[in-house]
């Protein structure tokens, strides 16, 4: 079933913050999943995002690449940006229009396959996504002293989306006499004498309202668990120092290559890249570019993590092998933990630096070069 759509982003946000709309939420903007979810559903004939004034480039931004949608302003309160909604839609009076609150971000498309299975009942006027209230409810005074129980039965927590024919609204709103705006479109419809069906929600649209929402709603984007592998090989040379998983080791060798050839942290860079499908080091700092003479090899590991982050990923834990006759790994092993550690703000138990030797067999053995492997988990968003 055709449907148009509403994506209400217009409001200010300052309860969480400010400007939650184009806040990165699994590494996209909040706007940004809603549309995709219409989109994904299937049967979007167009979808309007409503924003504040002169926001209209930040919408660009945040919906880059993704068809059939266009960008309005809207006004001071919801009402009013759902009105501007409205008026921008192209389509009849008879079509669904489903208005939805880009403050909620976790629709999917099988929410909304649910909303539209529920279009064909004649016997509402609309439909609204809404949970039972299971927790007791309770009456304050203005000190938050408790007073009088409120019985919960047949209460209900709206949600968004809610769907009406575009007509049914707009002469709902049209017919609007309350002294406040409506802080929703089925209390219009209600007033309007409209019947309205709940649909039952989704807990994880739950609104974004203050800044510890986002922390909940990071916790409920499906996750899937990638792992990757690097490894890298130096070969020795004059010098007095190598360094090694971000620690400067005294010795009587070093290691030679074009950046500090820490190849504790090249292979691991490639292990986080890996996880990711996101290439190699030697993609993102081509050991042709003279800029990368010499350089820290914290930035390579920094520039990867940073690429996880920016796609919404976490690291959960790593793993490298240092394999080498020379020198002694295991007394600077956990400064090399705790390095890697505040490099990757990840606990310590989480990181793990192990050395082996060959047992004098191969290039290693033979005093020629070390080299090092290493493995990291990563979580990446399922959508």
């Amino acid at each position: 079933m055709e449907f148009s759509g509403i994506i209400v982003a217009a409001g200010s946000g300052s309860r969480a913050g400010g400007d939650k709309q184009w806040r990165l939420l699994g590494g996209k903007p909040v706007v940004r999943w809603p549309v995709e979810a219409m989109l994904a559903a299937g049967g979007a004939m167009e979808i309007v995002v409503v924003v504040p004034r002169g926001e209209q480039e930040q919408a660009g931004q945040a919906l880059r690449g993704l068809p059939g949608w266009r960008v309005v302003e809207g006004g001071a309160t919801r009402a009013e940006s759902v009105r501007a909604g409205l008026a921008a839609l192209q389509c009849g009076p008879e079509q669904w229009v489903m208005i939805h609150d880009a403050a909620r971000p976790l629709l999917t498309r099988e929410r909304i396959w649910a909303m539209k299975a529920e279009l064909i009942r004649p016997d509402a006027d609309g439909f609204a996504f809404a949970l039972p209230v299971a927790d007791s409810l309770r009456r304050a005074d203005p000190h938050d002293i408790m007073q009088e129980t409120v019985d919960r039965r047949d209460l209900w927590r709206l949600q968004t989306p809610q769907v009406f024919r575009r007509g049914a609204i707009e002469q709902a709103y049209a017919a609007w006499a309350g002294d406040e705006a409506p802080t929703d479109e089925t209390a219009v419809v209600r007033q309007a004498g409209g019947r309205v069906r709940l649909v039952p929600g989704d807990p994880r649209l739950l609104k974004l309202t203050y800044p510890e929402d986002f922390a909940m709603a990071e916790a409920l984007i499906p996750r899937r668990t990638r792992v990757g592998t690097g490894f890298d090989v130096h070969r020795w040379g004059p010098g007095d120092a190598v360094w090694l998983c971000g620690v400067e080791l005294p010795h009587d060798q070093t290691l030679i290559g074009h950046s500090d050839a820490d190849a504790g942290l090249h292979a691991l860079t490639d292990a986080v890249l890996g996880a990711m499908g996101d290439g190699d080091i030697g993609d993102h700092f081509p050991p042709t570019d003279p800029q990368w003479k010499g350089a820290s090899s914290d930035r390579f590991l920094i520039h990867a993590v940073e690429r996880l982050h920016a796609r919404g990923g976490r690291l959960v834990n790593v793993d490298v092998t240092l394999i080498c006759e020379r020198p002694k790994v295991k007394p600077h092993r956990e400064a090399m933990r705790e390095r890697l550690a505040e490099l990757l703000s990840l606990p310590l138990d989480a990181v793990s630096v192990k050395a082996t030797t060959t047992e004098g067999l191969g290039f290693t053995g033979r005093g020629e070069g070390l080299a090092a492997q290493a493995v990291a988990t990563v979580e990446l968003p399922d959508a």
